[in-house]
């Protein structure tokens, strides 16, 4: 019976209250024990501090070269902007609400895989030649952004 249901055993977790006075039994130092550097406001140590210790990412070895300049695009293949309908203005935001970009990066390329057979002008950061080739072709305009 619906009126019957409750959530399974140990699903359900009473929060507990800190500093709630000596009966609570988690009162005065509020579980934190007697004084040192946890037991402060803002104390303890930062994620990864071993005390002094040299920490375990840097112990390990580091490999390869990591590009901190490097421009990640989200890509979107011609054939898929058949589904927009003739004459209308493809951009980041139609491409979004289509679902055709989920993640916007560092911006928009659009490549030059399939064919396209509506006439759309297409707004984006970045084309290959191909691409740009296959829209002009189907009679729509390139817009870089």
């Amino acid at each position: 019976m619906l009126n019957e249901l409750k959530p399974v055993e140990g699903a359900r977790h009473v929060r507990k209250r800190i500093g709630r006075g000596i009966g609570s039994g988690n009162g005065k130092t509020a579980g934190k024990g007697n004084k040192g550097q946890n037991a402060r406001s803002g104390g303890g140590v930062r994620p990864g501090f071993e005390g002094g210790q040299l920490p375990l990412f840097q112990r390990l070895p580091k490999r390869g070269f990591h590009n901190i300049s490097r421009v990640v695009y989200s890509v979107v293949n011609v054939e898929d902007l058949n589904v927009f309908a003739d004459n209308s203005v493809v951009d980041v935001e139609a491409l979004q609400k289509a679902g055709l970009v989920k993640k916007l990066n560092d911006g928009v390329k659009i490549l030059g895989d399939g064919k396209l057979t509506k006439k759309l002008t297409v707004k984006a950061h970045k084309f290959s030649e191909k691409a740009k080739a296959a829209i002009e072709e189907a009679g729509g305009t390139v817009e870089v952004m």
